[in-house]
């Protein structure tokens, strides 16, 4: 799945103003006037707020964005304190949060534990005698929150996207991708040695003296390492058609003996005779080294993976071990509280149940429904935008219609909420409510196997701040928690409302004709749809779009890489210019009258500026872009604004500014 990930924090300052739309307006404060827009229109709105604004230390960053679920988070936390002091009826989901809840906050019972509770998964381990036993062990704590060599999941066949296959995908090393085992820069052997420390520190902790412990890590690492070359790189994992090997299990089997295929399979719980094979590259080499790297080292490596799948449960130690790690990686300074640690944990497992309160508690039918209304208007917009296309044949423009018009709409959350009846909560047993809420969790996704797709199914939470575009379903999806400012406000006027939400409205839109949506049909097929001519001249286009962000500094010499961000670029660029024509069929969009001085134009782009306000640390700006398809905030405001004729009107940009691009090299896509 495609997912595009809108997150942000900083509330736009609202004052009442004169109402000239039948809104509340806002004004708009904070603009550093010593910055000309047209050079760095990002920081023109942002350098105020910027300067000032206090990175919490339990955070990588502060603002809108991803960080706009730090303080949703406490708002989760706020709910779940509740229901756990409350009297709740005996499988309620009620109950099963609050439960749930309260066993992870009951830290005296976790520490007193230590990590009796994985001892016996470490028993276990220490039984494996060959690689059928040992592929069994992987297959059977697959199944309960513990991933090590296999990686399996069940969702949409690319070519036939009305039904759920097996799917299976490249994993089995702890840094974040394989380029971190490769690269010689400063920051990377950091992580490199930092990571080589909590394995061992993981180790100790299990009992093992200090110098067996450094060379175990040691061990691991270099298995690690040997599997991370077999690894495509996150542009690599770009490619649809390359990511996508269906075969038979039978001829899978004799391809890769000794995975033992059909014993795994039958160990997960997945009756198929065929699976999408992700990444084969990495599955024979999977198989090789199953045979050239001996068991006693497996078991090593085993062990390592299942004290690290399981520390973020166990007692403090073995918490603290992991946020040293992740400090290293991030640069978060210290440990979130444990009340907002749990917030998250619950909405990863019982998100939908979290989400009902949520629902009730903070959103409303009305904001739903003026949601709603933007995104028609925007689709309208984006229709009249392809039929001005100059580079594509009507055939094409026709099939583009169709597919605009086919997107499946989802706004707030759910309309059939999913039941949790297959997990048990208990007080007092956190690991085994983990283990309970994992297990229900892959059975769930099992379930789905080889039936017909859930084209009602949401794959995030109602209380995520986020947006995202499934092209297999042709679907965008626009939860409850991001219908809130700065994105949008009922009561704003609306150019705030369309340079906001509207912007990631247009954003999810066009990763339906992005590099990757562009390969989906209006059914969310793998099908091409184009004509040659059409396709090459789209491609042409794309590596514009490459070319362009290619030249973007992050830090010293760090650039971003086009190449990995293009989709969320190309959504980007088109997603402001589609909400601008969107705000151009309203009665502000056609008026010229000043507010707070600034026009309605202006207050567009301003807001546009608005949605991506974020500070972060530099080691997650480091690890963003080499991780993150999306390209850095100010990127996501100064990259589209510089290919707007628009912009350029409104803030009378000219030839000499540094955000300015001869008309000639502005990129148009859609």
């Amino acid at each position: 799945m495609k997912c595009s990930l809108f997150l942000f924090a900083a509330l736009l300052s609202l004052a009442a103003c004169n109402n000239t739309t039948g809104k509340n307006v806002a004004d708009i404060q904070g603009i550093d006037s010593s910055i000309k827009p047209g050079d760095n229109f990002f920081m023109y709105v942002n350098r105020k707020w910027y300067d000032t604004a206090q990175i919490p230390p339990s955070q990588s960053g502060v603002g809108a964005y991803m960080f706009m679920n730090y303080p949703q988070r406490l708002r989760l936390q706020s709910i779940l304190d509740s229901v756990s002091h409350a009297n709740n009826t005996a499988g309620s989901i009620e109950q099963k949060l609050g439960d749930f809840y309260a066993s992870g906050m009951d830290t005296t019972t976790i520490n007193n534990r230590g990590y009796d509770p994985i001892k016996p998964i470490l028993a276990r381990t220490d039984s494996i005698s060959n690689v059928a036993s040992l592929m069994k062990f992987v297959a059977d704590q697959a199944k309960v929150y513990n991933t090590s060599i296999v990686a399996f999941g069940v969702g949409p066949d690319n070519k036939n996207s009305n039904i759920n296959i097996a799917h299976i995908y490249q994993t089995g090393i702890g840094l974040p991708e394989r380029d971190y085992y490769f690269r010689t820069d400063a920051p990377s052997l950091a992580i490199q040695q930092a990571y080589k420390e909590y394995l061992a520190k993981l180790f100790q902790l299990a009992g093992s003296d200090t110098t067996t412990a450094k060379k175990d890590a040691e061990l691991v690492y270099n298995i690690d390492k040997q599997l991370a070359s077999s690894h495509k790189t996150n542009i690599e994992l770009r490619d649809i058609n390359a990511n996508y090997n269906k075969m038979a299990v039978a001829d899978l089997a004799k391809r890769q003996p000794n995975i033992g295929w059909v014993n795994v399979l039958n160990d997960l719980g997945a009756k198929t005779d065929s699976i999408d094979v992700s990444q084969p590259a990495y599955y024979d080499k999977l198989n090789a080294v199953l045979k050239t790297i001996p068991i006693s080292d497996w078991k090593i490596y085993l062990k390592a993976y299942s004290i690290s799948a399981y520390s973020n449960v166990l007692s403090k130690p073995f918490v603290d071990a992991g946020f040293e790690f992740n400090k290293v990686i991030s640069g978060q300074a210290v440990q979130k509280t444990r009340g907002e640690i749990m917030a998250n944990t619950i909405d990863q497992f019982l998100g939908e149940a979290l989400g009902q309160l949520y629902v009730k508690k903070y959103f409303t039918e009305d904001a739903k429904k003026r949601a709603l209304e933007l995104v028609n208007n925007l689709q309208k917009a984006f229709s009249k935008r392809i039929d001005k296309l100059d580079w594509m044949s009507d055939s094409t423009k026709q099939k583009a219609k169709e597919k605009l018009f086919a997107i499946t709409k989802k706004i707030g959350y759910p309309d059939k909420w999913r039941d949790y009846n297959n997990i048990t909560i208990v007080k007092g047993k956190y690991f085994e409510n983990i283990v309970s809420a994992a297990s229900g969790n892959y059975q769930f996704q099992l379930a789905k196997l080889n039936k017909p797709v859930d084209k009602t199914e949401w794959f995030t939470t109602p209380s995520t701040v986020t947006a995202y575009n499934n092209p297999s379903a042709n679907e965008i999806v626009f939860p409850a928690a991001i219908l809130q400012p700065p994105y949008f406000d009922n009561n704003a006027d609306d150019a705030l409302n369309y340079g906001g939400i509207g912007m990631v409205i247009g954003h999810e839109m066009t990763h339906t004709f992005d590099d990757q949506g562009a390969q989906y049909d209006k059914d969310g097929n793998v099908k091409n749809w184009w004509t040659k001519d059409d396709y090459a001249k789209f491609k042409a286009k794309t590596q514009q779009v490459i070319d362009l962000y290619n030249t973007f500094t992050v830090l010293d010499t760090v650039h971003i890489k086009g190449a990995m961000t293009v989709g969320e670029n190309t959504a980007d660029l088109s997603g402001v210019a589609v909400a601008y024509d969107a705000f151009k069929m309203t009665k502000e969009g056609h008026d010229t009258t000043k507010i707070g001085g600034f026009t309605p134009d202006q207050r567009f782009f301003i807001s546009v500026a608005r949605i991506w306000r974020v500070k972060m640390k530099d080691e997650f700006m480091r690890l963003w872009v080499n991780n993150n398809p999306h390209s850095l905030p100010m990127w996501r405001v100064n990259g589209p604004l510089m290919n707007s004729p628009h912009f350029y009107e409104a803030f009378n940009v000219q030839p000499g500014d540094k955000m300015y691009l001869p008309e000639k090299d502005r990129i148009h896509i859609w």
